[in-house]
């Protein structure tokens, strides 16, 4: 999301902000960046005691075999993408929106393919969305630690915790190491204790600054929370809806920016079924 100098017309320093995932273009260097995301939603005490029926590598193995099928199933439906971003005045009142609804299904090969099907005429004068804001959402929202990603994270164990009707085991996890030109996830994950599936996640993409070039400005990304819900048919936890409530500071004003992404209408590709 590329912000807009709304004060100085003639003067355009790019500043990126994502995560839900978006960047933002004001004038001037930011100043920070304040975080309203409501991760605590629905979550009960934490317990820290350690897994009782098995040790914590074995659950780690046992959550990321899981999540490696749910993102195979995953490829043999179609579904909804449906992105809603504003941004709001002082008064909380939205000043701006951008809404686009976008039909998502996968060739024989898995590569993702998509087609907008709803795109209103976009209100949003403070900032710009960008091609990286919306890759961003297709990737780090519905966000899978599958064994393959694995090894690229340091997952520590920080205990036991009930979300909403369901009794979850609750991981921190970060990149061992940031490589040039990559992004990975940083945050927390919530696994059903009965599934071994993620079904709730709460991050943001990183490196959380980045400079494209010397002197322009960083790119900060916001903190987002994402829910799974139970596909019945497969009996996995497909990625439903994620949410961005984020207030970014910079020097010459602050821009409260506010967006929806929902996964929906998940429907069985013909001929397709999931591997086991």
């Amino acid at each position: 999301m590329n912000g807009r100098d709304v004060e100085a017309k003639k003067v355009r320093r790019p500043i990126g902000f994502a995560a839900l995932v978006l960047s933002v273009v004001v004038v001037g260097m930011a100043a920070g960046a304040r975080a309203q995301t409501d991760c605590a939603e629905g979550n009960g005490v934490l317990d820290m005691t350690p897994p009782k029926t098995m040790t914590t590598e074995e659950l780690i193995q046992k959550f990321t075999a899981q999540e490696t099928k749910v993102k195979e199933a995953r490829r043999h439906y179609t579904h909804t993408q449906d992105v809603l971003v504003q941004t709001l005045n002082d008064k909380s009142a939205v000043d701006g929106q951008f809404h686009e609804i976008t039909a998502v299904s996968y060739d024989d090969k898995g590569r993702r393919q998509e087609k907008v099907t709803f795109a209103e005429q976009s209100t949003l004068r403070q900032v710009q969305l960008t091609q990286s804001d919306f890759e961003d959402i297709k990737v780090f929202m519905p966000w899978m630690m599958t064994t393959e990603e694995a090894p690229l994270y340091n997952l520590t164990y920080a205990g036991q915790q009930h979300v909403d009707d369901l009794d979850t085991y609750v991981f921190h996890i970060v990149p061992k190491k940031e490589e040039k030109g990559k992004r990975y996830f940083e945050g927390r994950v919530w696994v059903d204790n009965h599934d071994f599936e993620v079904v709730k996640l709460c991050g943001k993409s990183v490196p959380d600054m980045v400079r494209a070039k010397k002197n322009q400005p960083l790119d900060i990304r916001p903190q987002f929370v994402g829910y799974r819900q139970l596909n019945v048919a497969d009996g996995h936890w497909f990625p439903a809806y994620a949410r961005v409530d984020d207030t970014l500071t910079f020097k010459v004003q602050s821009i409260h920016i506010r967006e929806i992404v929902k996964f929906k209408d998940y429907k069985k590709a013909d001929g397709a079924a999931p591997k086991p």
